[in-house]
């Protein structure tokens, strides 16, 4: 990781999604990546959201990871206000299931794209391992780490695999 690298923003509407969330930090941080974690609610404090995400770009971020349940308007309306990639990370919500979180975030009008991932905690893991192959088109040892990466997950399939015969 070279000393510019971009950081990353773990963004999320509440504590409550912190469950969720985590996961893409866990990954975020076995690749070695800055990250910062925080609450920024599309709802509750609109005008932080509006902070967080027109100064994003200038604080150091290179993506952001944006994670929200129920109306789930954070991943979208932070992409309204930046031009930085922003991942979208459905929360299971207790009403439908994570149904409206997903729809909620994948449903975004032409012009403000927001990359949408699966409901819960897979979809956080994935937004992390996808905010690494963003940042390693422009640094190579992420790209190894990754190839790294997906032997071992190759190799740990294989070896489920033969628990079974």
């Amino acid at each position: 990781m070279s000393k510019n690298q971009p950081k990353v923003a773990v963004i999320m509407g509440s504590h409550s999604d912190w469950e969720t969330m985590k996961e893409a930090c866990n990954i975020l941080t076995e690749f070695g990546i800055p990250f910062e974690k925080e609450i920024v609610s599309a709802h509750r404090s609109p005008e932080r959201m509006v902070e967080f995400a027109k100064s994003a770009k200038q604080n150091g971020f290179g993506v952001i990871i944006a994670g929200a349940g129920g109306a789930a308007h954070l991943p979208g309306m932070t992409a309204s206000l930046t031009t930085l990639p922003v991942l979208g990370v459905p929360v299971q919500s207790k009403a439908l299931n994570g149904m409206d979180s997903l729809l909620s975030i994948v449903q975004m009008p032409k012009g403000v794209p927001v990359a949408t991932l699966a409901i819960g905690t897979s979809g956080a893991a994935n937004a992390g391992l996808l905010a690494v192959r963003i940042l390693s088109l422009l640094d190579s040892s992420l790209h190894d780490k990754l190839e790294a990466y997906a032997i071992t997950n190759r190799n740990l399939a294989l070896s489920k695999n033969n628990e079974l015969i």
